[in-house]
């Protein structure tokens, strides 16, 4: 009976796992076939670097929009990630208990927080600041870095922590018996130990932020247009998917898929080289 018990579970898990592999192969499937040919109908040079996006006038040029992805991305990773890993190794190393059972659970709450309300956080509080502090209209690529930057933060603070604490105690502890202090124990023993976890945890914040939609469409100004500064409005590829795909028909509607799929390739190309650059740091 057990072992039948034991064959039972083990084709469940079987099946959950070809279901999620089916599930990925569908979406690649849909958006390749439905993309690629539009690519090629539209032009590979005219669709990837023409900086016009006019549906209208059948202008489908990207450019933009992945300028915009890059720019977003890299300045929610600017001030993201140092302060995640910051904050995790604080937690991790140096945060009293009491204080620990308060922030801990506060950042864990942070995960849970709808992607709207983010957008809605920066369209009340960040996009006034900017404003105020810069002029303009607010809604900019400053802002969406900001709120992309919040957003991250308990992805690359859990993962990162974790990864800290599965540090080997004797690591430590041969710091300080060569007498190293507390804190060079932990920067200059526990982080280097810890690294490939946390390189695995900037990876997932990279992730959630190239692929954020809502709040960035709230507070990115949403202007098809070459990036010109950071206090300049700006799209996303995301965005722009969103915002058009309601009511697009025809290659319109074939572009927008189209662009999802340049999206998809740039994650891939962006974890096969984070994954090239852990494994490099492991050997």
């Amino acid at each position: 009976m057990k072992k039948y018990s034991e064959n039972v579970m083990q084709g469940v898990f079987l099946l959950s796992a070809c279901i999620s592999i089916i599930a990925v192969a569908l979406i690649c499937v849909f958006l390749f076939a439905n993309g690629v040919p539009a690519i090629f109908k539209i032009g590979i040079t005219r669709f990837l670097g023409g900086i016009l996006w006019k549906p209208s006038n059948n202008l489908f040029g990207i450019l933009p929009m992945i300028i915009g992805s890059i720019c977003v991305t890299a300045g929610a990773v600017i001030i993201g990630v140092p302060t995640g890993i910051f904050t995790s190794v604080y937690l991790a190393c140096f945060c009293p208990e009491r204080l620990y059972r308060v922030i801990k659970p506060a950042v864990d709450l942070l995960a849970g927080i709808p992607s709207v309300v983010y957008g809605f956080f920066g369209l009340m509080v960040i996009v006034p600041i900017i404003r105020n502090l810069f002029g303009g209209s607010g809604t900019s690529l400053l802002a969406a870095s900001v709120v992309l930057g919040i957003m991250i933060l308990p992805t690359i603070i859990g993962v990162s922590e974790a990864a800290i604490r599965a540090v080997p105690e004797n690591y430590y502890e041969g710091a300080l018996a060569l007498g190293a202090t507390h804190e060079r124990s932990v920067f200059f023993a526990v982080l280097p130990a810890a690294r490939s976890g946390i390189l695995s945890a900037v990876i997932l914040g990279v992730g959630r932020a190239i692929g954020e939609t809502m709040a960035v469409i709230m507070v990115a100004g949403n202007q098809a247009v070459m990036p010109r500064g950071l206090l300049k409005g700006l799209r996303t590829m995301t965005a722009n998917i969103v915002l058009e795909m309601g009511y697009a028909a025809d290659l319109h509607r074939e572009a927008l898929i189209a662009t999802a799929v340049i999206l998809f390739i740039f994650i891939l190309v962006i974890n096969l080289l984070f994954m090239l650059v852990k494994k490099g740091k492991t050997q």
